[in-house]
């Protein structure tokens, strides 16, 4: 799977978000300044290019949707950056974080209970 740019990782939050949509309800959701109509279908098409994206036609418009799970994203660019700053050690990147957030043991705890009630 390809990584995306900033923005195009952008577009395809709101595309995750909103499932299926126009250039202009994307538009909608995006902070200000607002960017350009051409700059978003721009990246939506570079998406499309990519596999991330695909659209039906719907009157003279278009309608966009998501290919990829933003979970299957998500797991994938959790790999790359374990990979590539924690040698491909989970362990490493938690007690990182741990020591940078301060989270003690008893959030440990509480987070892996989480986890656990979430596979059942």
């Amino acid at each position: 799977m390809k990584q995306l740019t900033k923005a195009e990782e952008e577009v395809m939050q709101l595309l995750w978000e909103l499932e299926k949509c126009n250039v202009a309800a994307i538009i909608d959701k995006l902070p200000e300044p607002k960017p350009a109509y051409n700059t978003v279908s721009t990246i939506v098409r570079i998406l499309e290019d990519k596999g991330f994206v695909d659209h039906e036609k719907v009157g003279k418009g278009h309608l966009y949707y998501p290919l990829i799970k933003k979970s299957d994203y998500s797991n994938q660019s959790i790999n790359k950056l374990v990979d590539g700053y924690f040698q491909g050690s989970f362990k490493s990147m938690v007690s990182f974080f741990m020591k940078k957030n301060d989270i003690g043991l008893t959030e440990l705890e509480s987070i892996m209970k989480q986890i656990k009630e979430e596979e059942e």
